[in-house]
């Protein structure tokens, strides 16, 4: 593709302030005729960036499963990008659709993006009074009022324990059944966060008490934490050796899952320490870590707060098939 049909000072500039952004990039040590993924487009911060560093023959696509990023993504007319409306669970069928047996680097940027959480429509933020929709991908899916309405209290509070780690989920989730069973639907944002509020009687200074459960309810619909389970399997099936994948967490949840798979193809030697094997016999690395875990720094976070809890995590694609 060529890199002529769009300079980097024509690159449309998005409002969305991308976390790790040079780092990131930087980690996926762009070639320039490489191909690459960024299976998190959002507001496409990084994939402008790494559309600044392709060549001529360099190819980059885009996922999102959010309409909206999609419709974003749209504006940039350069014949080496394009976007695809999938979740990126998918991203083994989108290559074979596009007929790419190998990718060079692959970029994931989890959770939410600021455009979701600013736009009180979506649902994600109890700082606007909004329908509580929380899907990422509107076109389908349960949304969270749907969930609430019908959810056992057993259930609510699983949820709102696991992925919201809240240490008062029992409370929570009988208020929310006692809230439904008194005639309150639970249908807006401001109505889900009184009840939260009510619920709880002690939260951490700074912190609102809805913070937990809203990620738990985001987390739960959205499948967030099945959806990275799914894909790492398939960036490392896709990379060809040398390859990069580049992942950005936000909370400990996914960052463990992303620590444990990477650790997982590293070490991939589960035997005894005296069991009688050559070394050259035992099964060989698939990917291995490419140095320390990267967190912004203090200017970053002073410039963006929402990063302050983010962290990125490099592995290399080996030799070994």
């Amino acid at each position: 593709m060529s890199a002529r049909s769009q300079s980097p000072s024509e690159v449309v500039v998005s409002p969305h302030v991308s976390v790790l952004l040079e780092e990131a990039v930087a980690a996926l040590a762009i070639k320039p005729n490489g191909i690459y993924v960024d299976g998190t487009f959002g507001r496409g911060g990084h994939s402008r960036k790494i559309l600044e560093q392709l060549g001529a023959d360099g190819r980059l696509l885009g996922l999102d499963r959010d309409l909206a990023a999609v419709s974003a993504a749209r504006s940039i007319q350069d014949p080496r990008f394009s976007i695809h409306h999938h979740h990126f669970s998918e991203l083994g069928e989108v290559l074979r659709a596009q007929d790419i047996q190998q990718v060079d680097g692959v970029l994931l940027d989890l959770g939410i993006s600021s455009p979701q959480i600013d736009e009180g429509e979506r649902g994600f933020s109890f700082r606007f009074d909004g329908p509580l929709d929380m899907r990422m991908d509107q076109s389908r899916g349960q949304t969270a009022a749907e969930f609430l309405a019908e959810a056992s209290e057993q259930q609510l509070t699983g949820v709102i324990k696991e992925y919201g780690e809240e240490r008062f989920a029992k409370q929570v989730a009988r208020a929310i059944v006692a809230a439904r069973t008194g005639g309150d639907a639970l249908t807006t944002t401001g109505q889900l966060a009184k009840v939260v509020a009510g619920a709880i009687p002690k939260v951490e200074p700074g912190q609102d008490p809805a913070t937990r459960t809203f990620q738990a309810l985001r987390i739960f619909l959205n499948q967030e934490l099945e959806e990275l389970s799914l894909v790492l399997p398939q960036c490392l099936d896709a990379l060809a050796p040398g390859g990069r994948l580049a992942v950005i967490s936000f909370h400990s949840l996914e960052d463990r899952i992303v620590k444990r798979f990477v650790r997982s193809e590293q070490d991939r030697d589960d035997l005894p320490a005296n069991f009688p094997v050559l070394a050259k016999d035992l099964p060989q690395p698939r990917m291995m870590a490419v140095g320390k875990p990267i967190k912004p720094s203090a200017a970053e976070i002073k410039r963006n707060p929402r990063s302050r809890s983010a962290v990125l995590r490099v592995a290399e694609r080996t030799e070994v098939a």
